[in-house]
């Protein structure tokens, strides 16, 4: 049911008769007053209720994990690698489905949104990037790995330098994940090559810190 506070896509009658715009609803019921967010305008209008279940939701993030509740609408279908905005008690949050499971063990790769026991996502909004660094003197021994905390839409290229706190590298490759929409291949290694932080299982790259390898 549509409370105050709730934003729902109709048309206005001032600025938008021909096309939906989001809409705040200011008092609920059989015919609603509402709020055009693009220009303003308060009016009333009937608002159709849609049918809607509650969805089990896991949601990962560097490394732990939680399970929440979502009311969503009880029609269309799901995705693996589909992104869409979780509403949790403590913040909203960008996430991608990894995982649709219908049933103990079974999961799959789509799926009508009825018949999903639970999603499990990813968030993507913030994400952590494994990073291993090498050398400039290409000594695999004291090859480390370091972490980077960044925008998940944060784009990464191949033949660039970055800089995060003290570290400074050359990106030389790009491993890409498996639930990343398509990319040229699973691994990036040509100068030029782009690709986003949250589509990003490892970067590899020539350490450019100049008290990165110091003996003491």
């Amino acid at each position: 049911m549509t409370e105050t506070g709730d934003r729902v896509g109709l048309v206005c009658p001032s600025c938008s008769p021909g096309e939906e715009t989001v809409h705040e609803v200011l008092k609920p019921g059989g015919q609603a007053t509402v709020r055009c967010t693009d220009c303003g305008h308060t009016h009333k209008a009937e608002i159709p209720e849609t049918e809607t279940i509650d969805l089990t939701i896991v949601v990962s993030q560097g490394g732990d994990s939680f399970t929440t509740e979502m009311e969503v609408p009880a029609e269309g279908g799901v995705e693996t690698g589909e992104e869409f905005v979780v509403d949790t008690e403590d913040a909203l949050m960008q996430v991608r489905i990894t995982g649709i499971e219908l049933g103990p063990e079974h999961r799959v790769e789509d799926a009508a949104i009825t018949s999903v026991e639970t999603l499990w996502t990813r968030a993507v909004d913030n994400v952590a990037v494994d990073v291993t660094l090498h050398p400039k003197d290409g000594d695999a021994d004291r090859t480390r790995s370091v972490r980077v905390n960044v925008p998940g839409d944060m784009e990464f290229v191949v033949g660039e330098t970055v800089e995060f706190g003290d570290e400074e590298f050359t990106i030389e490759g790009l491993h890409i994940r498996e639930d990343a929409p398509e990319y040229r291949h699973e691994k990036l290694d040509h100068a030029g090559d782009m690709a986003y932080a949250k589509d990003l299982k490892r970067m590899y790259g020539r350490d450019e810190s100049l008290t990165a390898w110091s003996a003491w």
